[in-house]
């Protein structure tokens, strides 16, 4: 504090002590703040989670956005994150229906894999190498300029692949009735 308001507080610290406040003011304040167990304010309770509660909501938070990812990916697999109906609509189409009859020719010939590994084995290789170049253009469909170019690149690749999968099916088909011939002759 400053000197002067010190020096003033000391020389009249007499006229300060004279007015005190009644005794029933000091009462009456108290009274007016005690309330009753009525109106006492209630003091709210703070909610608590058990561990398990919110273990269970972070697992179903998880699980959603796992859901919510997945259903992300496949969608973007199934087209390579490009809309081939916007490059070209009858490309598209083509690419659709090649897609589905190699997947077909390729289920016939997993069929095989059973009787005959080794030359299963043989086969898959060859398709192996065709699928990869598939995916090598379905990444190039992404970031290639003449987007059309790179997909009718694929739907000749895939029908070459169609047609090696028929090559294929045709020689095993020969190979069983070559077989089927020698033991029906062993008999």
């Amino acid at each position: 504090m400053s000197k002067r308001l010190e020096d003033f507080i000391h020389d009249n610290r007499d006229g300060f002590d004279e007015l005190e406040p009644r005794a029933a003011l000091w009462d009456n304040i108290e009274s007016r703040l005690t309330f009753t167990e009525e109106e006492a304010p209630k003091k709210r309770e703070a909610k608590t989670f058990s561990l398990g509660f919110v273990l269970r909501v972070a697992a179903m938070i998880i699980m959603v956005m796992g859901v919510g990812f997945v259903f992300y990916l496949r969608s973007a697999r199934t087209t390579g994150g490009v809309n081939l109906a916007a490059i070209n609509p009858e490309y598209a189409k083509q690419q659709v229906k090649y897609a589905s009859l190699v997947k077909a020719k390729r289920s016939e010939l997993n069929l095989i894999a059973k009787s005959d590994p080794q030359l299963y084995k043989e086969f898959s290789g060859e398709i192996a190498k065709m699928d990869s170049t598939y995916k090598k253009l379905t990444s190039e469909l992404k970031t290639s300029p003449n987007q059309e170019r790179v997909l009718r690149a694929m739907i000749r690749n895939l029908q070459i692949q169609t047609e090696v999968l028929n090559q294929q099916l045709q020689v095993i088909e020969q190979y069983n009735q070559v077989k089927s011939q020698d033991e029906s002759k062993n008999i």
